[in-house]
């Protein structure tokens, strides 16, 4: 396998308050839900930087799609980095999070690595980093 990430897909509740959630929300990008002609097969995919692809898709059209049984909401299974370059940006993405209706889990404050963080879930609980980290810049 090659170190590359090139989509990563969220289960989520309701497809619709979450797309709202990310494109009208936090201004993501998207041409919106497609594959409505498919049986569990409505999706939509965000474009972020350098080629990721960011989808949203039912948690019951995962599990089917997966042949796995569905769970239960877990936001302590991973977290969503979002570097920033500076903590001005932190606060600024924290504040647009929450505007668009996330819940802050924790507030933007320094961190003992010598950054700068704070967390926000989504309407499904995911858990989202905005992070400043002096070693991790991003390029625009």
């Amino acid at each position: 396998m090659k170190a590359r990430i090139t989509v990563f897909t969220l289960g989520v509740d309701d497809l619709e308050a979450s797309l709202k959630f990310y494109r009208d929300g936090l201004g993501l990008p998207t041409e919106g839900i497609i594959g409505r002609e498919f049986e569990h097969g409505a999706v939509a995919f965000f474009e972020l930087a350098d080629g990721l692809k960011f989808a949203i898709f039912e948690r019951a059209s995962i599990a089917l799609d997966a042949t796995v049984p569905q769970s239960d909401r877990s936001p302590t299974e991973f977290t969503i980095g979002h570097n920033v370059s500076s903590e001005a940006e932190v606060d600024a993405a924290m504040a647009e999070a929450v505007k668009a209706g996330a819940r802050v889990a924790k507030p933007a404050q320094k961190t003992f690595w010598g950054g700068y963080a704070g967390y926000f879930q989504d309407p499904d609980d995911h858990l989202w980093e905005v992070v400043y980290n002096p070693a991790f810049i991003p390029k625009d």
